[in-house]
């Protein structure tokens, strides 16, 4: 076994994705492509498809797995809520963003979640670096960087309103499809480490 398969395999079992049925990878998988594309076409994550993404979460994982799935779909969509909500408070990610994950939560369960939103932030991270590269606003970026951080260390954590989502002049990443990349990778990624011939 070489050390690339090592590291995955314990990424798997430390973030139990091998508790994810098949059927519950299958709808993420659905959910999260219909998601990110509908958010790169339109910027927007319909309030129709997260909410139903959550509910869905909910009965199928209690349909497979009883109270205990029910716990685990609760656990992660009430996790997902509590992690994004302070970031969508300061209108660094809309609403639709945050019931994505919501969802993600409610169909993966906890880890796997956290797993998703970890390579969903990764993955922003980097396309705005590549953004602002080809953009050349490497200056306007680190100005607001800046101001962001002055004004936390200032004032506490209180939105900034030049510095947001609500600021139409500034660049703005849909972060579904970054989630939608996220978990095509992981699944992808876990699939291999199933059906790896040692």
């Amino acid at each position: 076994m070489t050390h690339l398969q090592q590291t995955i395999l314990t990424l798997r079992f430390e973030f139990a994705l091998y508790a994810v049925r098949d059927t519950v990878w299958i709808l993420t998988l659905a959910f999260a492509l219909y998601a990110g594309w509908t958010d790169l076409l339109t910027r927007r994550i319909p309030n129709w498809l997260t909410v139903s993404g959550i509910l869905v979460g909910l009965l199928v994982n209690s349909i497979l797995g009883g109270w205990d799935g029910a716990r685990v779909s609760l656990e992660g969509a009430g996790a997902a809520l509590g992690i994004m909500l302070p970031l969508v408070l300061l209108r660094g990610f809309g609403a639709g963003d945050w019931k994505l994950m919501g969802a993600v939560g409610a169909l993966l369960g906890l880890q796997p979640m956290l797993l998703v939103l970890l390579a969903g932030f990764l993955i922003s991270a980097i396309l705005a670096i590549v953004q602002i590269l080809l953009t050349k606003r490497v200056r306007t970026t680190a100005r607001n960087m800046f101001t962001l951080v002055h004004g936390f260390l200032a004032f506490g954590l209180r939105p900034n309103p030049e510095i947001s989502l609500d600021n139409p002049a500034l660049m703005k990443l849909p972060f579904g499809a970054a989630v939608m990349t996220a978990i095509v990778f992981i699944f992808t990624m876990n699939f291999w480490v199933v059906n790896w011939q040692w």
